[in-house]
């Protein structure tokens, strides 16, 4: 079993250790988190310290491997904590056991699959990506770096979904569609047309918002 700590400690964070745990894939061994003090606990894992400490902390053997537990309203700090401990410092991979990943998917390090995920034929999946339950991705489709995806999202084969994006709960996405970085859609949107301007999209179809 290894050794994880997580940044961040609200829901998000809590519920990568809730699942590593339970899982038997990791003991959690601390937080970190700017806004509270060493020694503090959030459940029964302790805060390690802020971000300022994850280096030393880990050069101290304190951890193995470190998840980012920031979720979808703060995506620009997500990617930057990623590319700032990237090649310091391992980033772990949690796949929960009800998740079926192909054997031909590839699944970047730092990401997160909870319950129910389904990955068909090469999926790729980028680095700190977060799946949430239920996901399903059919063959062929790739998930950008850094995105975060809602439970329920159903995408088809040879999707394209670019970086820092946010798919929004039972968001569903045709085959053969790219969605370029720093999409975000609301719950229940349908994709059938390229999204390729950043920004907000609603609707069945897909509208852009702003």
């Amino acid at each position: 079993m290894k050794r994880c700590a997580i940044i961040g400690s609200g829901d998000l964070g809590q519920l990568i250790a809730y699942h590593g745990e339970q899982t038997g894939q990791y003991q959690v061994v601390g937080y970190f988190n700017d806004f509270l003090q060493p020694g503090e606990r959030v459940g029964h894992v302790p805060i390690l310290g802020g971000q300022a400490h994850v280096e030393s902390q880990f050069k101290n053997g304190q951890f193995d491997e470190l998840f980012i537990g920031i979720g979808y309203r703060h995506l620009e700090l997500r990617t930057a904590l990623f590319k700032r401990f990237s090649g310091h410092i391992p980033f772990g991979k949690m796949i929960h056991p009800s998740a079926y990943v192909d054997p031909s998917c590839h699944v970047g390090e730092g990401a997160v699959l909870l319950p129910g995920c389904v990955l068909d034929r090469n999926v790729s999946i980028g680095p700190n990506v977060l799946l949430n339950t239920g996901v399903r991705i059919a063959h062929d489709s790739r998930v950008g770096g850094h995105t975060f995806v809602a439970p329920a999202v159903a995408m088809a084969g040879f999707v394209q979904v670019g970086q820092g994006c946010n798919l929004g709960i039972n968001t569903t996405v045709i085959d053969n569609i790219t969605i370029v970085d720093g999409v975000r859609t609301g719950g229940g949107t349908v994709v059938i047309k390229n999204l390729i301007e950043s920004g907000l999209y609603v609707g069945a179809p897909a509208r852009f918002i702003r």
